[in-house]
């Protein structure tokens, strides 16, 4: 038994002891220590790196990690097997997923528009933004010896009365503090009721007369890789505090089927649930109550959109039927989960809702996201587009819809990419390089000065396009021109330097290698496939989509422009492209703030066609001639045109 040390640039320290033998990423797996390590251990993609300061590791030589790096203390984590007392260095980039959590400034005016937007779009298709949450006030005679009624009676008949039912029904959470609470108040409260079944409501929560009641809600969007919500004030609609951190589970692997794998291993289940649950979304909503000086019982429903797996993890669900043919899951709605059935730090009676799923890899995130951009609601042909780990798409108007999802991969969000990286401080978000010198300039998340890390998913859309359109790169994405900026290995791949380590917050240059291209190459071309296969499906073409909606967190936004000249997007009028956000927070939100958005999510899941494209004889046809820039048909691009 050896003793190991983790040590955090920014931190307190974590020790623990491991058997020789073991990974140093199975130890931090174990000690809940926060590594990225997106191909859960493989050592496809470098990111677990980390710095030997003390002791001693046994560790296999990558091409991930340079002679001078090693030299230095870099070893990959995945390939590093305890073999004495260690101490290592977790640095920033490497713990970042998790340890960046923010709670957003709400002064954002785009964050605020695209909600404010999916409200009045929700509002103009004739849903209403009403909910069923009531504060009312009670004064009841106090009991005697002549009035002996018990204190659930006395209280559901004042209860009855105020709200002019038949029938009051009281939490097991108002029964336990209810004597307490009757008689520190004199017999005068608050009740926070809810509808209950015809003619009844539901007694959630029990105050003091004098104190504030507050009513909030939180809207939670579950991707494979970020965690965002808001906190909302129910009676009112106003967004209280807003925070995101990375998905606790992405150190069991970038994708869904790599942690479908995971939790199929003895106690793989829960420790997934613990994941999402106790490491990521209670320490975020203690912050973010925190924040406003509320506390977490005060929250009252949620409403959760995540893909199918996601949701599957979330509930400690066996999610494998899920990933086999023929792709069934244990279920596509439910409505019968509480906060404490999954040990979320809310109310404990707190209904949770799950936004709806349509297929095995299409789920509630995009049934949310397709509700928020009311294309159902529309006469107009429109595609909506979710970029994430998997790129899932919806096509149609009022009179039908259809969706399929495809294996993008998780370079949107900085995977399978050497420099890639979350949209976290020091991610460059958007590039331009200047055509004769190929000097770039950067635009970088984060404060003003911040120093580049990596590449974020907007950031890898602009690098590429403006490598093509500079001639730096071939339509295959080889480098073919030479340039200070441009090395070739010993192997004689070729790489382009964005940022060399002296003017980076990195220890090495940023560069995007011939590797990390193809990588997104394919991921793109993932995209336009699914896009042709589902359109030639219903008999469509590209001509034929009157708007494009384009959502997800892989930046602030996307440059419509190069994502149509790399070949991701159909080549139509840039005014039909919309930038909509984060869709499934948005569309989390307006479900928990509207009874009529609940029920109409529903209705759109219901009515929406799946269509695997694994079925689909020409979908790898399609796929194999979308990687190329911008593709291998140029008729298709025709606006195109390198200057």
């Amino acid at each position: 038994m050896f003793k190991v040390t983790f040590k955090f640039e920014h931190g307190q320290n974590v020790e623990g002891f491991a058997l020789a033998g073991e990974s140093l990423l199975d130890v931090a797996k174990k000690m809940n220590v926060a590594i990225d390590a997106p191909c859960n251990g493989n050592a496809a993609c470098g990111k677990c790196r980390v710095k030997l300061i003390g002791g001693e590791l046994d560790t296999k030589k990558t091409m991930h990690i340079s002679d001078e790096e090693f030299a230095q203390g870099w070893r990959l984590a995945c390939v590093s097997k305890i073999s004495a007392d260690v101490e290592v260095l977790v640095p920033d980039i490497a713990s970042a997923y998790r340890s960046r959590m923010k709670v957003a400034d709400l002064s954002s005016a785009e964050e605020l528009q695209i909600f404010e937007k999916t409200k009045s779009d929700i509002i103009d298709a004739g849903i209403k933004f009403e909910n069923d949450f009531k504060v009312i006030n009670l004064t009841m005679e106090e009991p005697s010896l002549d009035d002996t009624m018990p204190d659930n009676e006395r209280l559901m008949w004042a209860v009855e009365a105020a709200c002019g039912v038949s029938k009051a029904k009281l939490s097991f959470a108002v029964l336990q503090k209810l004597a307490e609470t009757l008689r520190k108040s004199a017999f005068d409260v608050k009740c926070i009721v809810t509808d209950g079944e015809a003619d009844e409501v539901y007694v959630l929560d029990v105050l003091p007369g004098n104190e504030d009641a507050k009513v909030c809600g939180m809207a939670i969007d579950i991707g494979t890789t970020t965690v965002s919500a808001v906190l909302i004030d129910m009676l009112s609609g106003e967004i209280l505090a807003k925070g995101s951190a990375g998905n606790g589970q992405i150190r069991y692997g970038a994708d869904v089927i790599n942690r479908i794998i995971e939790q199929q291993k003895e106690g793989g289940r829960k420790k997934l649930q613990n994941a999402i649950i106790k490491e990521t979304l209670n320490p975020m909503i203690k912050e973010m109550c925190a924040s406003i000086g509320i506390l977490p019982q005060q929250i009252y429903r949620a409403c959760i959109a995540g893909n199918t797996t996601m949701n599957h993890l979330l509930l400690g669900v066996d999610a494998d039927p899920v990933r086999m043919e023929p792709f069934i899951p244990t279920f596509f709605e439910t409505d019968s989960v509480q906060a404490c059935d999954l040990g979320l730090n809310l109310y404990p009676h707190a209904s949770v809702l799950i936004s709806p799923n349509i297929g095995s890899y299409v789920g509630g995130d995009i049934t949310a996201g397709t509700l928020a951009s009311t294309i159902w609601n529309k006469e107009e042909m429109s595609l909506f587009i979710d970029l994430g780990t998997n790129g899932e798409l919806v096509f149609g108007n009022s009179d039908f819809m259809m969706s399929c999802a495809c294996s993008a991969g998780p370079a949107f969000e900085g995977g399978d990419i050497s420099c890639g990286m979350r949209a976290t401080d020091g991610a460059i978000e958007a590039c331009v390089i200047d055509k004769d010198t190929m000097e770039p300039t950067f635009t970088i998340v984060g404060d003003e000065g911040q120093k580049p890390v990596g590449l974020c998913g907007s950031g890898i859309i602009d690098v590429i396009s403006e490598l093509y359109r500079c001639g730096i790169i071939s339509p295959k994405g080889k480098f073919i021109r030479e340039g200070d900026r441009v090395r070739h290995d010993q192997y004689g791949m070729g790489s382009f330097v964005l940022a060399y380590k002296e003017e980076a917050a990195s220890v090495k240059d940023i560069e995007i290698t011939e590797v990390d291209i193809d990588s997104f190459i394919r991921a793109k071309g993932a995209i336009f496939s699914a896009i042709r296969v589902m359109l030639q499906s219903l008999d469509f073409d590209v001509s034929m989509i009157d708007h494009v909606y384009v959502a997800g967190g892989i930046g602030s936004g996307i440059n419509m422009r190069n994502a149509v000249s790399i070949g991701m997007f159909p080549d139509i009028e840039m005014d039909k492209f919309t930038y909509i956000g984060n869709s499934s927070l948005s569309g989390a939100y307006t479900i928990l703030l509207s009874k009529e958005a609940e029920a109409k999510v529903s209705e759109v899941a219901h009515n929406m066609t799946y269509l695997e494209l694994s079925n689909e004889p020409t979908y790898m046809d399609e796929f194999v001639a979308s990687c190329f820039l911008p593709h291998t048909d140029a008729g298709l691009f025709p606006s195109v045109v390198l200057k």
